[in-house]
């Protein structure tokens, strides 16, 4: 299946929202320190009400800690610097879409760095800045998923 990369994610309900989006599409969420707030706190269990013990979630301490055990699949960065969209990119299982903290997006240094092998942007009208982060990782995950057609899910009637 795909992963979510969240970098030094800063908002606790967007985190636990993504959770729950990954527990309900079958995504790994890899959490990449140092974050913003503490796991256990009370906004993030709202957020992912119970659906916390249904997501797979990896904790990375740090960039190099995660780089250093992350698997095969291709990193990439969601971003408003992106040159391509979302759409014309062929996602493949286990890419690993990643995103930046919700104040400040991802660094330069990380979005031109070498490990990084696209840099994407979800379309918005001319002035805006970004989308809420959990809202940008379910565009890009429900994208990259219909391409896998819908791998994992099951169509209830």
């Amino acid at each position: 299946m795909l992963n979510i990369v969240l970098y030094q994610p800063e908002i606790p309900p967007n985190t636990g929202n993504i959770m729950r989006l990954c527990s309900n599409s079958g995504c790994t969420l890899h959490l990449v320190g140092p974050t913003g707030f503490d796991l256990s706190e009370k906004n993030l269990r709202r957020a992912h009400l119970d659906y916390r013990d249904l997501a797979v979630v990896r904790e990375h301490a740090s960039w190099e800690a995660f780089l250093e055990t992350r698997g095969a699949g291709r990193l990439l960065a969601f971003s408003t610097k992106g040159r391509e969209r979302h759409t014309a990119w062929r996602y493949e299982e286990g890419d690993y879409l990643l995103f930046g903290p919700e104040s400040r997006g991802l660094p330069e240094e990380l979005l031109l760095g070498e490990k990084v092998d696209a840099v994407l942007r979800l379309p918005m009208v001319a002035g805006s800045r970004s989308l809420n982060l959990s809202n940008a990782v379910a565009v890009a995950v429900f994208e990259a998923w219909r391409q896998l057609d819908f791998s994992g899910a099951t169509d209830r009637s």
